[in-house]
């Protein structure tokens, strides 16, 4: 029997939150990114930490997370929902508290949908699983007799030709069962798919052509406090972020660039003794980066 014990790869498969992570944490090495993970209601809640917002950069860093889990393929996993913030001393309730207060608490958050392998595949996989299970037998090494060993060695070898058997019985029977479900089920799948990749691929296309936004909260009405400079500058950035999905005009992404500016130009004025000072100076770069992006559309939608 293989030792699956310290197959990382494997227990991923398997659907395995902590190999999972493992298995994220070696590939996201080289980039200084640290990951978390929780499975609930369906949904494997990801969170992406680290010293620096450029090793955040969010299309690269949902792309590789994506392609990993991909080849993964981690069972009963479909749905993953990609968080990430600053890294900070280690929370035990990290995902209560982003699902409180995401607005201060992430720099962006992204749900996205794995593809699953076809059932095809999927047999196979475990077909060669099987077979390798059943092809490396575990000996032990004893002194008995010449007798002995001969007898042993015949029953060896009858046991051999059993498990080779059963290996092409089994592969025959998982094919044909393959083979018939495909056949009657094939064009339904089909059909329950496209609606849903046409979707996704809507989605993606969307994101691609907006301004990269933070978590959006129901209230989006702008209330200015001179004693609170970094959640006004959360609010109006919230409406930037709001504005910026329905924006088409070049007036209108003026007026979010100019929102964005002011969010940036409040965050600057967080004073160094504020318990988030250190957030404050990142998320001043990052809004001023989102205010000339709205200016580039802005310019865009004039030509």
């Amino acid at each position: 029997m293989i030792d699956r014990i310290n197959d990382i790869a494997w227990q991923a498969h398997q659907g395995s939150v902590a190999a999972i992570i493992q298995l994220l944490n070696e590939k996201l090495a080289n980039s200084g990114v640290r990951t978390r993970a929780i499975f609930a209601n369906g949904v494997l809640q990801l969170l992406c930490e680290a010293a620096k917002v450029e090793q955040l950069e969010q299309s690269s860093l949902v792309q590789q997370i994506q392609q990993t889990l991909e080849s993964t393929a981690p069972r009963h996993i479909r749905r993953v929902n990609i968080n990430s913030r600053i890294v900070r001393e280690q929370q035990l309730l990290w995902l209560k508290e982003i699902s409180t207060d995401p607005e201060n608490q992430l720099l962006w958050s992204q749900e996205i949908t794995l593809t699953q392998p076809s059932i095809i595949k999927q047999l196979i996989s475990d077909l060669t699983q099987v077979q390798a299970e059943l092809g490396k037998p575990n000996f032990t090494k004893t002194p008995v007799s010449r007798s002995l060993v001969l007898v042993n060695k015949e029953k060896h070898k009858n046991k051999r030709k059993n498990k080779k058997v059963l290996a092409a019985v089994s592969l025959c029977s998982l094919l044909l069962l393959g083979w018939f479900v495909y056949a009657k089920l094939g064009n339904k799948i089909k059909n329950t798919m496209q609606p849903e990749v046409s979707k996704s691929l809507t989605t993606q296309s969307t994101k691609e052509n907006q301004i990269p936004v933070t978590l959006i909260t129901p209230n989006n009405s702008v209330f200015e406090s001179p004693d609170d400079p970094f959640g006004t500058a959360v609010r109006i950035a919230n409406q930037a972020s709001a504005s910026g999905k329905v924006a088409t005009s070049s007036t209108q992404w003026l007026e979010i660039a100019a929102k964005w500016q002011r969010a940036s130009d409040l965050m600057s004025t967080v004073p160094k003794n504020h318990n988030r000072y250190q957030e404050a100076r990142i998320r001043t770069q990052l809004y001023k980066k989102y205010s000339e992006a709205a200016q580039k559309e802005a310019y865009k939608s004039k030509s």
